[in-house]
């Protein structure tokens, strides 16, 4: 069942620990099927290297495992509460990306000091309230905080990216690790100045307009 969705899954796993977001067997990343409304997800507990396409689980909404031997992520029922209340996402990921963690151990938003920010994220990336693992409340964390940006952190927890698809949720959490490394070394310098909403604006809708083919 869903194969290929599979497939590209256990492929995009592979870019965390080789994007250095991940540790061991932290982290995890899902994919929702539009025409079955199924969710494929990592399996809870097993190392990337050792991850095939078929340990990939695959869920229903109200988290009903549809195919798979292993058990699913713990993070699951957060997955599906997000995909519930957001028709508009088709991939979530979860990370403890140490820079971008580094700001969420204090509770603290990563500001838009940089044009790459405005690009990818539209602003700031957010920082929500502190949740317990396991149940529905990192869902309703994310949703509270994460705003307009495909990326928000959770307090003393790591990173959440979400997109239209995987590959593109996956792109958000590379680009959320990447400004946060940047901006935690422009604190060391110094205290940067964020660009006005107004060009940030501009900075968005030129990357999401124009930008690119």
């Amino acid at each position: 069942m869903l194969e290929t969705l599979r497939e590209e899954l256990w492929h995009l796993h592979l870019e965390l620990p080789k994007n250095e977001l991940v540790k061991w067997t932290g982290g995890n990343i899902s994919a929702r099927d539009r025409e079955s409304n199924l969710v494929v997800i990592k399996p809870s507990g097993v190392r990337y290297e050792q991850l095939r396409p078929e340990d990939m689980v695959v869920v229903d909404l109200e988290g009903r495992v549809v195919e798979g031997t292993l058990k699913p992520s713990s993070d699951t029922q957060s997955h599906l509460y997000i995909y519930r209340h957001r028709p508009d996402v088709g991939g979530i990921v979860h990370t403890h990306s140490p820079y971008a963690t580094a700001f969420a151990a204090l509770g603290r938003p990563i500001p838009v000091v940089l044009t790459a920010m405005a690009d990818e994220f539209g602003g700031p990336i957010p920082c929500g309230r502190f949740a317990l693992i396991g149940s529905e409340a990192i869902g309703k964390a994310v949703l509270e905080a994460i705003g307009d940006s495909s990326a928000v952190l959770l307090k003393h927890h790591g990173v959440f990216t979400l997109g239209p698809n995987a590959e593109a949720a996956v792109k958000a959490a590379v680009m959320a690790e990447d400004v946060a490394r940047t901006v935690w070394l422009a604190l060391q310098l110094g205290e940067p100045e964020e660009i006005a909403p107004e060009d940030v604006a501009r900075l968005h809708h030129r990357y999401t307009h124009v930008y690119g083919q």
